[in-house]
């Protein structure tokens, strides 16, 4: 009896699945799944107070020290989110600020009198990593043309056996368009055509709640305007992506990857409809490890992201990502005829070490702040209603960071940012249908919310998820779907003294 060329399809995709679950079994169990920093008496110190409250009659001990004793009590102001740890040495401190002059360091354009800053581009989207992390804070959806802390990921669809093996692998986590390269440069340096001008229309979607109240939520439609090189790849599609505050980074690295590993459920064996997955990628000397970073945890750690920014945002080369000109590609080919900003005599790349140092120890010493109205009775009620809804079960609110960080200040913290690190389906609404690494085209990492409520006063906006859609926190729980979807659901149903107790302590964190 013949076997249906549909059957066949099903039967070959079901075994792709099982070598693929099998793959990914294979490399999450090269990463550490037990505490191997601490003893059995500590692990279970660990386990009692990172534990979930059932008590929200009070505030938790120590629940207004988000980053534990790194957190800032310094004023809540604009610079709410530039503070350094509080527990660095002084000599620490030193190192900061020089970190913070080199994060806020204007490159210009190659050649130029002022040879420690020159090299910027060909193609870039930013002078400075201050001009893309606004404050050290959140950014924004473009604004009368204004996308400097927002741009366009681009990836296409594998071609060739060559590119799904490298895919397989994770020696590549997608794939750049052929013209484009990874993401859309809108700027370029004098005498050079940028790639092209991001463009958004958004259409205003009415949802009804419960208790008959009508929120309007914006869904957007992105596009590329005055493309300079020709036409991109038919199958590259485009992922906005904002970007997402710096505080707390440097503690968010030094959580042990078994306590993240701990709370993923990718087959929801819990069945609690949550069913979080680690993305799996390859570190700077290509060991594969447990992503953290990004919006899809993409980068493993905070210098790779460091030195990835300065390659494709600025257009400057490190020593962790060398001859990067603006990501031209072969088909820019004045791009890659452009001057380059080395200067043999300071190393063979434009920003050489101490430069990547430095912004690495200042992206990982940027404090969280301390919480606001901890005790207050609507935000522990507005707690309670957090939990009750099962919020929880992606916005982990606590862990404990290794014992045995390199930096004294990130050891041994108990440390409130709310996330679990690890990605979960969002649903088709918010989907940009781009795959990265492990990551599907509807996951998302669940973001932090430590310092989400002082938003507006860092940034002076309340634009929220991967692409600033969200104008204010309804809106962004509202958009919630796929496994968030019954949280979604039952915020809808919420009466609006209770809504209102939920923001209200969102606006506390």
């Amino acid at each position: 009896m013949g076997v249906s060329p549909a059957a066949t399809g099903l039967t070959l995709a079901a075994t792709a699945f099982a070598v693929a679950a099998s793959a990914f079994a294979a490399e999450i169990a090269a990463i550490p799944s037990t505490r191997d920093d601490l003893s059995a008496e500590d692990i279970a110190r660990v386990e009692r107070v990172t534990r979930p409250t059932d008590d929200f009659s009070a505030p938790e001990k120590f629940e207004n020290m988000q980053g534990g004793a790194a957190t800032s009590r310094k004023l809540v102001n604009a610079d709410a989110f530039s503070n350094f740890s509080a527990n660095l040495t002084f000599a620490e401190e030193e190192t900061f600020k020089l970190g913070n002059a080199l994060f806020r360091k204007l490159w210009v354009s190659s050649p130029s009198s002022t040879q420690a800053s020159d090299g910027l581009g060909p193609l870039f989207n930013a002078r400075a990593c201050q001009s893309c992390h606004l404050k050290d804070g959140r950014g924004h959806p473009p604004t009368e043309g204004d996308a400097s802390s927002m741009f366009l990921r681009l990836s296409r669809a594998p071609r060739t056996a060559e590119e799904q093996a490298l895919l397989r692998d994770k020696q590549i986590l997608n794939l750049p368009d052929p013209v484009y390269g990874g993401q859309l440069q809108d700027l370029a340096v004098p005498g050079l055509k940028s790639e092209g001008k991001v463009a958004v229309t958004y259409e205003e979607v009415p949802v009804t709640l419960g208790d008959g109240t009508v929120v309007s939520l914006r869904r957007p439609e992105y596009s590329v305007t005055d493309l300079a090189y020709g036409p991109m790849n038919v199958s590259t599609t485009l992922s906005p992506r904002v970007t997402p505050p710096m505080i707390g980074l440097g503690l968010v690295e030094q959580i042990h990857p078994a306590d993240i590993l701990a709370l993923a459920d990718p087959d929801d064996a819990d069945g609690d409809g949550i069913s979080g997955r680690p993305n799996v990628v390859r570190d700077a000397a290509g060991q594969l490890t447990l992503g953290r970073f990004g919006w899809k945890a993409q980068t493993a750690s905070i210098r790779q992201q460091a030195a990835n920014a300065f390659a494709g945002d600025i257009g400057i080369s490190t020593p962790d990502v060398p001859n990067s000109w603006g990501e031209c590609t072969e088909s820019q080919t004045d791009c890659l005829a452009a001057a380059s900003g080395v200067q043999e005599r300071l190393g063979d790349t434009e920003a050489p070490d101490p430069v990547l140092d430095l912004v690495t120890f200042y992206s990982q010493n940027l404090a969280v702040p301390a919480r606001r109205d901890v005790d207050d009775p609507q935000v522990l009620h507005g707690k309670d209603v957090f939990y009750s809804l099962g919020c929880g079960g992606c916005h982990t609110p606590k862990f404990v960071t290794r014992r045995d960080a390199p930096n004294k200040a990130q050891a041994f913290q108990l440390i409130w940012p709310y996330s679990d690190f690890l990605l979960h389906d969002m649903g088709v609404g918010l989907a940009d249908w781009q795959p990265v690494g492990d990551a599907r085209g509807s996951e998302w990492r669940t973001p932090p919310l430590w310092g989400i409520g002082l938003t507006e006063t860092v940034n002076g906006h309340t634009f929220f998820l991967h692409d600033g859609r969200a104008r204010n926190l309804t809106e962004a729980i509202l958009w919630h779907g796929g496994e968030a979807e019954a949280a979604r659901d039952g915020f809808k149903a919420l009466s609006k003294q209770d809504r209102e107790a939920l923001i209200r302590f969102l606006e506390s964190l």
